[in-house]
């Protein structure tokens, strides 16, 4: 129960790092807290103490008392699909934070409002 505090707490830190910060960068990294936050949560719906990777190795093992040990591999799945998503989305926020740095010299959100044109 603790990790799961724990993993709110983290995507809480990341929402006030992506809505109260005024640096371009802060958001960016607070964007991303959330998104990790968010994979340990998937991670964390899929654990089971004690259990066992999903792979069948005796046929002759009935799949009824193999199935309650077994950890889901679908939120990791889901997990790899969205550790790559991310990735892309970061990339893309960086290399239009770049540009907005050089059309506007800053990474001040606020200051960049002021300089429209």
């Amino acid at each position: 129960m603790i990790f799961y505090i724990l993993a709110v707490v983290i995507f809480v830190l990341g929402v006030y790092a992506a809505i109260a910060k005024k640096n371009l960068i802060k958001i960016i990294i607070g964007i991303a807290i959330m998104e990790y936050a968010v994979n340990l949560m998937l991670v964390l719906v899929g654990y089971r103490t004690d259990g066992l990777a999903p792979i069948v190795t005796n046929a002759q093992q009935p799949m009824a008392a193999f199935a309650d040990a077994v950890v889901d591999p679908l939120p990791q799945a889901l997990v790899i699909t969205s550790i790559v998503i991310g990735l892309a989305m970061t990339a893309l926020m960086a290399a239009l934070a770049v540009r907005l740095h050089q059309r506007y010299g800053t990474f001040d959100i606020l200051h960049m409002r002021k300089l429209k044109g």
